[in-house]
């Protein structure tokens, strides 16, 4: 497979820039697997295609405030960082952590950093080989209680900021702090969607993986088999996995993410385990899925992983050609976007 196989051409226009209002008022591009058939509705509508004793599963990992701004303690100039998880991998721990940070070229291993309103100040202890820096928090406490009381919320960079909020970012079913991204084909749902769905007999199931900047990086090899995930945790309870192995209809996956937790998670014959760990699972066209029978996910950029796992699901013709009707009907794509339901 060639990185150019999975390449299409996006208007910008049709990049969102916030959220439907209400949620659930986006626009939905239903695909039927077998036939290659397209329906346009409208999200509310979803459980038109969903049926008693089908379950959907969610990611309940939560968008931490993971950007700080700060100035160099010695001899001033501006600092932006952006903490992408703990080096050992316990968020509530007061190690180090990996971070994006700018400008790279004047934060060598030894500087110090004062972060926020009350210049809490951090030290870069590290390099790593991709650029990342280790930083290190100097005063009492741990650093996700710094993000949370000077953080910003990370959006993606194609979302310029104009009428859209923190909270936007976040599904109404956040709960576990980790992520640097939203799971966002979970945006779509309202409480009130979710309250309609329990009463048609769908059921409701939630995993963690908290997802990490390398989930939305564009594939740099053409080779797209060169190409190496970065590393996600994932949690899927032992509650969870059991009433997922007790379902009586079909396992809806609300997500890239769920799905590559759930594939993580699965037994040969499908059978969902109890899981706790890393992934960096890579799914591309030609893998077998075990677990999951449908799909709820966003449109997705050129040339990631992403498309690549939605292309595996749907086979690749499919997806380009609903991309491009998408793009015909003036569909609105990427995480503010509208969503596919894959059947």
């Amino acid at each position: 497979m060639r990185l150019s196989d999975f390449d299409y051409t996006l208007p910008p226009e049709l990049i969102a820039q916030r959220p439907a209002s209400p949620r659930d008022a986006s626009r939905l591009l239903v695909l039927d697997r077998s036939s290659g058939r397209v329906a346009h509705r409208i999200f509310r509508e979803v459980g038109d295609y969903l049926r008693g004793g089908d379950t959907l599963v969610v990611n309940d990992t939560r968008v931490i405030p993971a950007r700080l701004r700060g100035r160099r303690r010695t001899g001033g100039g501006a600092v932006e960082l952006l903490l992408l998880r703990p080096s050992g991998g316990r968020l509530g721990g007061e190690g180090d952590w990996e971070a994006l940070a700018r400008p790279g070229r004047r934060l060598p291993p030894g500087t110090i950093v004062e972060m926020g309103p009350r210049d809490t100040p951090l030290e870069v202890v590290g390099r790593l080989p991709d650029g990342r820096r280790l930083v290190r928090l100097l005063s009492r406490g741990t650093m996700l209680d710094l993000l949370r009381s000077c953080g910003e919320v990370p959006l993606p960079p194609y979302i310029r900021g104009d009428g859209s909020g923190p909270e936007d970012y976040q599904t109404v079913y956040a709960r576990a702090d980790g992520a640097v991204a939203a799971p966002t084909a979970g945006l779509h749902f309202t409480p009130g969607l979710l309250a309609r769905l329990r009463d048609q007999g769908v059921g409701l199931v939630t995993l963690t993986l908290h997802i990490g900047i390398g989930t939305f990086q564009s594939v740099r090899a053409e080779d797209v088999r060169e190409h190496r995930m970065e590393a996600e945790h994932a949690a899927i309870t032992p509650e969870a996995a059991a009433e997922l192995n007790a379902r009586r209809g079909r396992l809806i996956a609300v997500g890239t993410s769920v799905v590559r937790a759930l594939e993580t998670a699965s037994a040969p014959d499908g059978r969902l385990q109890a899981y706790s760990g890393w992934t960096d699972l890579f799914i591309t066209p030609g893998y077998a899925f075990r677990a999951v029978g449908g799909l709820v996910t966003n449109f997705h950029l050129p040339r990631t992983t992403l498309l690549m796992l939605v292309s595996a699901f749907a086979g690749r013709e499919a997806i380009l050609q609903a991309y491009a009707e998408a793009v015909r009907e003036r569909y609105r794509f990427y995480s503010f976007g509208d969503a596919m339901l894959i059947l």
